[in-house]
């Protein structure tokens, strides 16, 4: 039996029974009925045009979604065992609602253009494709200082690549040959999948599924498994970003699978995974630290350093030796806010608000965002995350109050926190999977078997 504060269990078991109401059917029929909601509105008001052409064609999946889900609703009154309203079902709808939601307004907008068309893409894609020829042609894939200071002005922003020097190898497709499937969103696609399926195989190949833990748990994880690949696919804030620029969603995959693998207990893996993500996107370092405490736990937190930090400076050491200034002024200069021009990330978060109204206002959100790192620090030393959920918990609110008290930050960096967030449950053992909380009259905790 494991005692547990009473409160937490309650909440626990709130949330599980809103996740498995009508077999789980009940969220997916909220979940795509707020999303194509959310399209609609976005196809008639966004002012940015791949934003409103992806909700056009969204809604529509969206839509087709929902009217799945009431259909599956109706078919479980009449018989609670019909495979038509079960898991494997509620996957395919999942798969489908993606491809109809994400892949199909990418294809179209990369075949747009193709054709010509330069409103079928956010800036990030020409960023990345123009960070592909440079390293191509020049062996870095950064533009120097002078440089860019020598780019037209309303070009100079476009000249700044704020990645890791990975990230251009999306790019390279483009540098190569010029049709819509070297579209950089193409592969940024195909590497989330492949990163996402891997994380699923690995989930579900652990020790705990191959005969010590009863079908309910595996049953209860599997829903946990098909609830955080929707957060990470066909919720709204992916499926846009990654349809209309999505360099995100690679990085956050493959820190997905970096906690798979930790919870598969291979922390050599895990360091990989999350080490790829790191030479992509600095995005993906927090996570690494967390993982890397997470391994000290097991007496393993050299082999998840080895790759969670070895990989993101083998990816910097060539930019480094090519052009050691150029290296600086994208990568650490501009993200500062240093750079020849500014960051155009500017939502509406209060380390955005406090940075423009209030006096020496970005050096208070920049303290309490120092003050808010030590804090996950402090809370790393005293207490480091054993098991892989624990990890997962932490990485996501770290992340959340990152994003919250960056002084230039943007609403879809959201998408890491709350897939994150949704992913942890998915991370237990079947065996160690919380059931119903029990009451115990004698003391007045709740526990769990």
């Amino acid at each position: 039996m494991i005692v547990d504060d009473p409160t937490a269990q309650r909440r626990r078991w709130h949330w599980r029974t809103l996740d498995n109401a009508a077999g789980g059917l009940a969220l997916d029929l909220g979940l795509y009925a707020v999303s194509a909601t959310f399209a609609a509105i976005t196809a008639v008001t966004s002012t940015l045009l791949p934003h409103r052409a992806w909700g056009a064609v969204a809604a529509v999946g969206y839509l087709l979604a929902t009217l799945t889900v009431i259909a599956q609703l109706l078919l479980r009154r009449r018989s609670s065992t019909s495979r038509l309203t079960g898991l494997p079902a509620r996957w395919a709808v999942t798969g489908l609602t993606w491809a109809t939601t994400t892949l199909l307004p990418l294809a179209w907008q990369s075949i747009d253009r193709a054709g010509g068309r330069t409103d079928r893409a956010q800036e990030e894609v020409l960023v990345v494709e123009h960070a592909g020829s440079r390293l191509l042609e020049h062996g870095t894939p950064y533009l120097g200082p002078d440089a860019i200071a020598a780019l037209p002005p309303g070009e100079q922003l476009m000249g700044y690549t704020p990645y890791q020097p990975g990230m251009a190898m999306f790019g390279l497709p483009r540098a190569l040959l010029d049709t819509w499937w070297t579209d950089s969103r193409v592969w940024f696609a195909v590497g989330t999948a492949l990163a996402l399926a891997l994380a699923v195989a690995a989930l579900r190949g652990t020790p705990a599924t191959a005969g010590q833990a009863t079908p309910a748990a595996t049953q209860r994880r599997d829903a946990a498994l098909l609830r955080g690949v929707q957060a990470a696919t066909v919720l709204p804030i992916c499926a846009l970003t990654l349809a209309t620029g999505g360099d995100d969603l690679p990085v956050l995959a493959l820190c997905l699978l970096a906690l798979a693998f930790a919870a598969a207990d291979r922390p050599g893996r895990a360091g990989l995974a999350v080490g790829l993500a790191g030479a992509l996107k600095l995005f993906a370092w927090p996570v690494a630290l967390v993982l890397i405490a997470w391994g000290l736990t097991r007496r393993a937190g050299a082999r998840v350093a080895a790759g969670a930090i070895g990989l993101p400076i083998a990816a910097l050491l060539p930019a480094l030796l090519v052009d050691r200034d150029a290296l600086t002024e994208n990568v650490l200069r501009f993200p500062l806010g240093h750079g020849l021009v500014t960051s155009p990330a500017q939502s509406p978060f209060p380390g955005y608000l406090i940075a423009n109204a209030l006096p020496a206002g970005r050096l208070i959100a920049a303290a309490l965002l120092v003050a808010a790192g030590v804090a996950i620090a402090v809370r790393l030393a005293r207490r480091p995350p054993r098991t892989a959920v624990a990890t997962a918990l932490i990485c996501g609110y770290g992340l959340l109050a990152a994003i919250a008290l960056m002084p230039t930050t943007r609403f879809g960096y959201l998408l890491y926190p709350l897939a994150l967030l949704t992913w942890a449950p998915a991370l237990h053992h079947p065996v160690d999977t919380p059931a119903a909380p029990v009451p115990d009259k004698r003391s007045g905790w709740t526990t769990s078997a």
